[in-house]
């Protein structure tokens, strides 16, 4: 979905919209699920990144600019951990019982008018 808002930043606001995001590269280079005993699985997928494009406008009392923008996330490391009911009363569930992420490098290019 679009993103739209608007921030007070310095003696003003600034109004942004984000629209036409689109993932165009995801890479998974180190990625295991293992069962956990009694429990449910464990999902891990280490130095994963991850190219996002889109549309951008800002506008302020003083100017207003639009572009586009890449965005590429890289070094993202994700940990989670699924539990499974697994009974036979009805259909197996999944829950998400936790998730760990982090993300080492953030890369934005700007292209605009300004």
């Amino acid at each position: 979905p679009d993103l739209t808002g608007h921030e007070k930043f310095g003696l003003g606001n600034v109004k942004y919209n984000i629209s036409g995001i689109h993932v165009t590269a995801v890479e998974f280079p180190s990625a295991s699920i293992s069962l956990l005993p009694q429990s449910g699985i464990k999902l891990v997928i280490g130095n994963a990144s991850l190219t996002i494009t889109m549309n951008w406008n800002i506008r302020t009392w003083m100017f207003k600019d639009s572009g586009r923008s890449t965005v590429h996330i890289s070094k993202v490391f994700v940990t989670a951990i699924f539990s499974t009911a697994l009974d036979n009363r009805g259909p197996t569930s999944i829950s998400l019982t936790s998730c760990r992420t982090t993300s080492g490098d953030i890369d934005i290019k700007l292209n605009g008018k300004s």
